[in-house]
């Protein structure tokens, strides 16, 4: 494995998407450097922030022991975790058919389950308004999304397949909150096996701890300036 001697910076909050990268860090054991991102007192809009995730999204990294040896800078959670992966080579097969497998459900997480359950936050804890049409669209949606991850697991012990990778990682967080996604665990045997099983990992228990809290001196849920700032962006 590739030995990494400077810290990798992490810019980052305690959410299902800044956990992805958190749970990585920790199961690689390299060293890192937690910089928190307050994304309800719109830290994401700093300057030097916006140089290196330009999307003013979280999480990114600056790795200064980069390609060549140079620094680079990785924005987008399901680039970062490939970038890291290849980099460290663990949890992203070099075998093609089953490294195929594991960006599949990469990309099904980060284009389908995260949308669409942030969306089923949104409108059931959220909005201003409890819109039932917005309610029933996405927690169906989340709920037919955890249908497609329970008939995997039926056979499969892990989202790519036999072995444990990114894409559970990148999955792993938009379960812990299922409660609030109008879910119920119980109706999906096999995904609750795969929850379980992962959740316990000691790499996750420490991605999903970190910057607890920090988040629970915000209480975003009766935050009406902080909601202002994460539901209300338009182009800048």
């Amino acid at each position: 494995m590739t030995e990494q001697t400077k810290p990798i910076d992490l810019f980052y909050w305690p959410t299902p998407n800044g956990w992805k990268i958190s749970i990585l860090l920790e199961e690689l054991g390299v060293p890192y450097e937690v910089h928190f991102v307050n994304i309800g007192a719109g830290d994401q809009f700093k300057p030097e922030f916006l140089k290196i995730s330009p999307n003013n999204r979280m999480p990114a990294i600056v790795d200064p022991e980069g390609p060549g040896g140079e620094p680079i800078s990785v924005f987008e959670s399901g680039a970062i975790l490939q970038y890291l992966s290849r980099k460290f080579g663990r949890f992203y097969p070099t075998d093609e058919r089953a490294r195929v497998a594991v960006e599949e459900w990469l990309f099904w997480q980060v284009g389908g389950l995260g949308p669409m359950a942030g969306q089923a936050h949104h409108f059931r804890n959220y909005a201003p308004e409890k819109i039932a049409y917005g309610i029933d669209r996405y927690t169906n949606e989340v709920h037919r999304l955890y249908g497609v991850m329970n008939k995997r697991l039926e056979s499969n012990e892990y989202l790519g397949g036999s072995d444990y990778s990114i894409a559970d990682m990148a999955s792993i967080g938009w379960v812990v909150p299922y409660k609030n996604q109008g879910q119920d665990i119980e109706e999906f045997p096999h995904l609750k096996r795969w929850f379980e099983t992962v959740k316990a990992r000691p790499a996750v228990e420490r991605g999903l701890e970190l910057g607890k809290a920090e988040r629970e001196k915000v209480n975003l849920a009766n935050d009406k300036d902080a909601q202002k700032v994460l539901f209300g962006q338009r182009a800048r």
